[in-house]
This record gives C-alpha cells, structure tokens and sequence, in this order.
C-alpha cells in the first residue's frame, strides 16, 4: 500500500479504473461511457474468483483491495467499484487507505424505489453476502417507513451472465422460480447486483408493465464525474475514450464475452 501512495501521481489523462467480481460491473461501464464518453477505462473483473456474494466477508474485502490496488498500479486516476457486493464489503476501508483518490461504489437504488408513491412493496434483488452486510441493513432501514422492503438472496443468478447466457431457456426458467412468489404484489424490483442489468429484458418480461425496474449504474456514473471534476481530473481531450478489457481468468474467451456485454444492445 505504501508504495502505491509513493506512487501515484494522478493526471487527468490517466484512465478510469472499474473493478467488478467478474463482468457484471460492464453494465455499469457502459453507463460510465454514456456520461462521460472522452474518458480513457481500464477495467478489470475477477472472473477467476467470481462469485464473491457467497464468500465471507473477509476474503471480499481482500480480494477487492488487491485489485483495486492492482488497477492504481496500472495508472488509474479513479476507481469505481462496480460489485455491490464488493463495495458493502471494503470501499470504506478504501477510501481510509486512498483518501486522495476519486472512488466510487454502487449501492442498490433502493431510494427511488422507495420513494414512488403510495408506499410501494420493493423486490431488493441481490447477492446472499450483499443481503447480509450491515451496510444493505443499514440502507433498508433508511426507508423502512416508506416503503415494505423484501430482500431477495439470488444465488446462481451472476453465473448464468458469467457464461454470457442473457436470454437462454434455462434462464427464463429459474427467474420464474425465483421471482413467481413475489409478482402479485410488488410494485417494483432493484436490480442490486451489476451482473442484473444484463438479464433486465427477461426480467422485465416476467414481471409485466406494471413493475418498474431500477439499477444504480447511471447514478454511480454521474457521481464519479461529479468527483473527478471536482478533484479536477476531468480529461481535457474532446474525441471519444478508449476501453481496455483485463480479467484474472486471462483467456481471449472472457475477453471476447466482455466486449460483447459492452456492446450489447
């Protein structure tokens, strides 16, 4: 740790690091490269040691802080912390390690599904380790009042994006499972893990018009431009950014999965 603080030396063309447990985090990529398209990226999944929301506590915040600090390494003026799970388990710790670097987590959008009016019945979907952290309790509580919150354990679900499968039969099939007890009477799911986003479609087939759906990624895009201007790192380049693909597997299949998430429509 302390040879990384001796070395940074942050610039405003240096990339954005993202880090996710695996590719989920590329939904949040994405949002990243809407909001701020000049922008360079580095990003690095964990495939190799995905899932980290069925892992304790203390290996998710070890293998989060290793790769963040593998990222720092590689040059990157900011991080965010595309893992809701990652982010409960180590991004205070971070921020206390880093005070002089621009990180951001990703927390589920739990506000504007509480907030709706009529106080709603909120689906939280999420990992098991996510569900359990004080971290999720502590924001479940926040808008306990306005809303019935039921948090949703969804082991397997990240694998099934992990093997690039978004829309397969088998798909479809355990989402019924997992979501048909609770249709009737939601008014809305948060997606509250960045593989979620990928198999939203689906999702939002099985739940029908009337349940709205909310993931947190734009909302952790505009706050890691809101901190990068502010630390005054915002590039001064105007063409659009480039996007760089590395993941702890270390095969051209992972890479090429990455690439295709990224570009998915």
């Amino acid at each position: 740790m302390e040879e990384i603080r001796q070395n940074l030396a942050l610039d405003r063309n240096q990339p954005v690091g993202v880090f996710d447990s695996g590719v989920g985090g590329i939904s949040v990529l994405r949002e990243l490269c809407k909001v701020m398209p000049e922008e360079n990226y580095i990003y690095f999944g964990d495939s190799i040691n995905a899932p980290y929301g069925t892992k304790p506590l203390e290996e998710i915040r070890r293998l989060t802080i290793a790769n963040v600090e593998f990222l720092l390494r590689q040059g990157a003026k900011g991080i965010v912390v595309a893992c809701n799970t990652a982010t409960a388990a180590a991004v205070r710790v971070l921020r206390n390690m880093y005070p002089d670097i621009p990180l951001v987590g990703i927390e589920p959008a739990l506000k504007p599904a509480a907030l709706q009016p009529g106080h709603p019945t909120v689906l939280v979907m999420a990992t098991p380790m996510t569900i359990q952290l004080e971290k999720y309790k502590t924001l479940m509580m926040r808008y306990e009042q306005k809303a019935d919150i039921i948090g949703l354990p969804c082991p397997g679900l990240m694998e099934f994006v992990e093997t690039g499968n978004t829309d397969g039969e088998d798909l479809k099939q355990f989402l019924e499972e997992l979501l048909s007890p609770y249709l009737r009477e939601i008014d809305s799911i948060v997606l509250g893990c960045t593989h979620y986003p990928f198999v939203r479609r689906m999702i939002e087939e099985l739940a029908g018009e009337r349940v709205r759906i909310f993931d947190g990624g734009n909302g952790t895009a505009r706050e890691m431009c809101r901190r990068l201007t502010k630390a005054g790192l915002r590039t001064s380049r105007r063409e659009r950014g480039t996007v760089t693909f590395e993941n702890s597997l270390a095969k051209e299949e992972e890479i090429e999965l990455s690439w295709n998430l990224f570009q998915k429509k």
